[in-house]
Protein backbone atom coordinates (compact mmCIF):
# COMPACT_ATOMS: atom_id res chain seq x y z
CA UNK A 1 0.00 0.00 0.00
CA UNK A 2 2.92 2.36 0.71
CA UNK A 3 3.83 2.01 -2.97
CA UNK A 4 0.51 3.48 -4.06
CA UNK A 5 0.85 6.42 -1.65
CA UNK A 6 4.45 6.96 -2.76
CA UNK A 7 3.34 7.76 -6.31
CA UNK A 8 -0.18 9.01 -5.64
CA UNK A 9 0.09 11.11 -2.45
CA UNK A 10 -3.12 13.09 -3.05
CA UNK A 11 -5.65 10.29 -2.58
CA UNK A 12 -8.81 10.91 -0.55
CA UNK A 13 -9.43 8.97 2.67
CA UNK A 14 -12.02 6.90 0.81
CA UNK A 15 -9.53 5.98 -1.92
CA UNK A 16 -6.82 5.11 0.63
CA UNK A 17 -9.22 2.81 2.47
CA UNK A 18 -10.36 1.18 -0.76
CA UNK A 19 -6.80 0.50 -1.89
CA UNK A 20 -5.88 -0.81 1.58
CA UNK A 21 -8.74 -3.31 1.55
CA UNK A 22 -7.68 -4.86 -1.74
CA UNK A 23 -4.90 -7.01 -0.28
CA UNK A 24 -6.97 -8.98 2.22
CA UNK A 25 -9.89 -9.30 -0.18
CA UNK A 26 -7.78 -10.62 -3.05
CA UNK A 27 -5.83 -12.97 -0.77
CA UNK A 28 -9.07 -14.38 0.58
CA UNK A 29 -10.70 -14.77 -2.84
CA UNK A 30 -7.54 -16.08 -4.43
CA UNK A 31 -7.52 -19.01 -2.02
CA UNK A 32 -10.93 -20.03 -3.47
CA UNK A 33 -10.69 -18.89 -7.10
CA UNK A 34 -7.25 -18.38 -8.60
CA UNK A 35 -7.35 -14.92 -10.20
CA UNK A 36 -3.80 -13.81 -9.39
CA UNK A 37 -0.81 -16.15 -9.66
CA UNK A 38 0.38 -17.52 -6.32
CA UNK A 39 3.76 -15.78 -6.55
CA UNK A 40 2.16 -12.45 -7.47
CA UNK A 41 -0.40 -12.30 -4.67
CA UNK A 42 2.31 -11.31 -2.15
CA UNK A 43 3.31 -8.45 -4.45
CA UNK A 44 -0.22 -7.40 -5.33
CA UNK A 45 0.45 -3.67 -5.00
CA UNK A 46 3.58 -3.71 -7.15
CA UNK A 47 2.66 -6.17 -9.87
CA UNK A 48 -1.05 -5.50 -10.19
CA UNK A 49 -2.28 -2.33 -8.49
CA UNK A 50 0.61 0.01 -9.29
CA UNK A 51 1.08 -1.54 -12.73
CA UNK A 52 -2.59 -0.83 -13.48
CA UNK A 53 -2.16 2.74 -12.22
CA UNK A 54 0.57 3.31 -14.80
CA UNK A 55 -2.34 4.32 -17.04
CA UNK A 56 -3.29 7.01 -14.49
CA UNK A 57 0.24 8.46 -14.75
CA UNK A 58 -0.09 8.77 -18.52
CA UNK A 59 -3.70 9.94 -18.65
CA UNK A 60 -6.12 11.61 -16.23
CA UNK A 61 -9.62 10.64 -17.30
CA UNK A 62 -12.15 13.50 -17.33
CA UNK A 63 -15.16 13.04 -15.04
CA UNK A 64 -17.92 11.25 -16.93
CA UNK A 65 -15.57 9.28 -19.17
CA UNK A 66 -16.46 5.67 -19.97
CA UNK A 67 -13.73 3.03 -20.01
CA UNK A 68 -13.88 -0.59 -21.16
CA UNK A 69 -11.41 -3.10 -19.62
CA UNK A 70 -11.02 -6.06 -21.98
CA UNK A 71 -9.93 -9.42 -20.56
CA UNK A 72 -9.91 -7.93 -17.08
CA UNK A 73 -9.11 -11.23 -15.31
CA UNK A 74 -9.12 -10.44 -11.59
CA UNK A 75 -10.00 -6.80 -12.27
CA UNK A 76 -6.76 -5.28 -13.53
CA UNK A 77 -6.36 -2.57 -14.63
CA UNK A 78 -10.08 -1.80 -14.18
CA UNK A 79 -10.51 -1.97 -10.39
CA UNK A 80 -7.50 0.23 -9.42
CA UNK A 81 -8.45 2.74 -12.13
CA UNK A 82 -12.07 2.80 -10.93
CA UNK A 83 -10.83 3.65 -7.42
CA UNK A 84 -8.57 6.36 -8.86
CA UNK A 85 -11.32 7.88 -11.04
CA UNK A 86 -14.55 7.56 -9.02
CA UNK A 87 -16.47 9.87 -11.38
CA UNK A 88 -15.82 7.71 -14.45
CA UNK A 89 -17.70 4.59 -15.54
CA UNK A 90 -15.80 1.31 -15.92
CA UNK A 91 -17.07 -1.76 -17.76
CA UNK A 92 -14.97 -4.86 -17.03
CA UNK A 93 -15.35 -7.74 -19.46
CA UNK A 94 -13.94 -11.25 -19.38
CA UNK A 95 -14.80 -14.57 -20.98
CA UNK A 96 -14.22 -16.42 -17.65
CA UNK A 97 -17.24 -15.87 -15.43
CA UNK A 98 -15.74 -16.99 -12.11
CA UNK A 99 -13.19 -14.16 -12.29
CA UNK A 100 -16.00 -11.63 -12.59
CA UNK A 101 -17.58 -13.10 -9.46
CA UNK A 102 -14.41 -12.09 -7.58
CA UNK A 103 -14.46 -8.57 -9.06
CA UNK A 104 -18.12 -8.08 -8.12
CA UNK A 105 -17.45 -9.21 -4.56
CA UNK A 106 -14.37 -6.99 -4.22
CA UNK A 107 -16.20 -3.96 -5.67
CA UNK A 108 -19.13 -4.49 -3.30
CA UNK A 109 -16.84 -4.93 -0.27
CA UNK A 110 -14.99 -1.67 -0.89
CA UNK A 111 -18.06 0.32 -1.98
CA UNK A 112 -16.98 0.74 -5.60
CA UNK A 113 -20.14 1.70 -7.46
CA UNK A 114 -18.69 2.86 -10.79
CA UNK A 115 -17.87 -0.67 -12.02
CA UNK A 116 -20.03 -3.11 -13.95
CA UNK A 117 -18.95 -6.51 -15.23
CA UNK A 118 -20.07 -8.59 -18.20
CA UNK A 119 -19.31 -12.20 -18.99
CA UNK A 120 -18.75 -11.93 -22.75
CA UNK A 121 -16.30 -11.73 -25.56
CA UNK A 122 -15.64 -8.09 -26.35
CA UNK A 123 -16.79 -8.49 -29.96
CA UNK A 124 -20.32 -9.22 -28.70
CA UNK A 125 -20.69 -5.85 -26.93
CA UNK A 126 -22.66 -3.13 -28.69
CA UNK A 127 -21.70 -0.12 -26.56
CA UNK A 128 -19.06 2.53 -27.25
CA UNK A 129 -16.45 3.96 -24.87
CA UNK A 130 -14.02 6.86 -24.62
CA UNK A 131 -11.12 4.54 -23.87
CA UNK A 132 -10.38 0.84 -23.97
CA UNK A 133 -7.79 -0.46 -21.51
CA UNK A 134 -6.19 -3.88 -21.14
CA UNK A 135 -3.14 -5.73 -19.87
CA UNK A 136 -1.42 -7.63 -22.66
CA UNK A 137 -4.23 -9.99 -23.61
CA UNK A 138 -3.02 -10.34 -27.22
CA UNK A 139 -0.92 -8.60 -29.89
CA UNK A 140 -2.12 -5.10 -30.82
CA UNK A 141 -3.25 -5.93 -34.42
CA UNK A 142 -5.51 -8.68 -33.06
CA UNK A 143 -6.71 -6.45 -30.22
CA UNK A 144 -7.71 -3.61 -32.56
CA UNK A 145 -9.84 -6.10 -34.53
CA UNK A 146 -11.62 -7.16 -31.33
CA UNK A 147 -12.52 -3.60 -30.34
CA UNK A 148 -13.41 -2.25 -33.78
CA UNK A 149 -16.49 -0.02 -33.57
CA UNK A 150 -16.32 0.30 -29.77
CA UNK A 151 -14.92 3.85 -29.60
CA UNK A 152 -17.28 6.75 -28.85
CA UNK A 153 -17.56 9.61 -31.32
CA UNK A 154 -17.64 12.45 -28.79
CA UNK A 155 -14.25 13.53 -27.41
CA UNK A 156 -14.05 14.78 -23.82
CA UNK A 157 -10.45 14.12 -22.78
CA UNK A 158 -7.05 15.66 -23.38
CA UNK A 159 -6.10 12.56 -25.43
CA UNK A 160 -8.19 11.51 -28.41
CA UNK A 161 -10.36 8.48 -27.68
CA UNK A 162 -8.60 5.16 -28.18
CA UNK A 163 -6.66 2.31 -26.57
CA UNK A 164 -4.40 2.46 -23.49
CA UNK A 165 -2.61 -0.89 -23.35
CA UNK A 166 -0.21 -2.18 -20.69
CA UNK A 167 2.56 -4.22 -22.28
CA UNK A 168 6.22 -5.12 -21.80
CA UNK A 169 9.24 -6.00 -23.91
CA UNK A 170 10.22 -5.02 -27.45
CA UNK A 171 7.09 -4.03 -29.35
CA UNK A 172 8.75 -2.62 -32.47
CA UNK A 173 7.46 -5.28 -34.84
CA UNK A 174 4.02 -5.52 -33.27
CA UNK A 175 3.41 -1.77 -33.56
CA UNK A 176 5.13 -1.04 -36.88
CA UNK A 177 1.86 -0.74 -38.84
CA UNK A 178 0.62 2.14 -36.63
CA UNK A 179 1.84 5.63 -37.51
CA UNK A 180 0.11 7.39 -34.60
CA UNK A 181 0.99 5.04 -31.73
CA UNK A 182 2.87 6.32 -28.69
CA UNK A 183 4.71 4.30 -26.04
CA UNK A 184 5.12 5.67 -22.50
CA UNK A 185 7.83 3.98 -20.43
CA UNK A 186 6.62 3.17 -16.93
CA UNK A 187 10.22 3.42 -15.72
CA UNK A 188 9.82 7.20 -16.29
CA UNK A 189 7.14 7.23 -13.57
CA UNK A 190 8.05 4.34 -11.23
CA UNK A 191 11.57 3.50 -10.02
CA UNK A 192 11.04 -0.18 -9.10
CA UNK A 193 12.90 -2.73 -11.28
CA UNK A 194 9.63 -4.45 -12.16
CA UNK A 195 8.74 -1.53 -14.45
CA UNK A 196 12.01 -1.48 -16.39
CA UNK A 197 10.51 -2.95 -19.60
CA UNK A 198 6.86 -2.08 -18.97
CA UNK A 199 5.00 0.44 -21.10
CA UNK A 200 1.63 2.05 -21.66
CA UNK A 201 0.86 1.96 -25.37
CA UNK A 202 -1.53 4.69 -26.49
CA UNK A 203 -3.28 4.25 -29.82
CA UNK A 204 -5.94 6.80 -30.81
CA UNK A 205 -8.79 5.15 -32.72
CA UNK A 206 -11.41 6.59 -35.01
CA UNK A 207 -15.11 6.28 -34.24
CA UNK A 208 -16.38 3.31 -36.31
Amino acid sequence: MELVLKYFPDLTDTQINQFKMLEDLYKDWNSKINVVSRKDIDELYLRHVLHSLGIAKVMRFTDGSSILDVGTGGGFPGVPLAIMFPNCKFHLVDSINKKLKVINAVAESIGLDNVKTTHSRVEALDETYDFIVSRAVTAMPEFTKWVKGKIAKKQQNEFKNGILYLKGGDLTEELQQYTNVKAYLLSDYFEEDFFETKKVIYLPLKYK
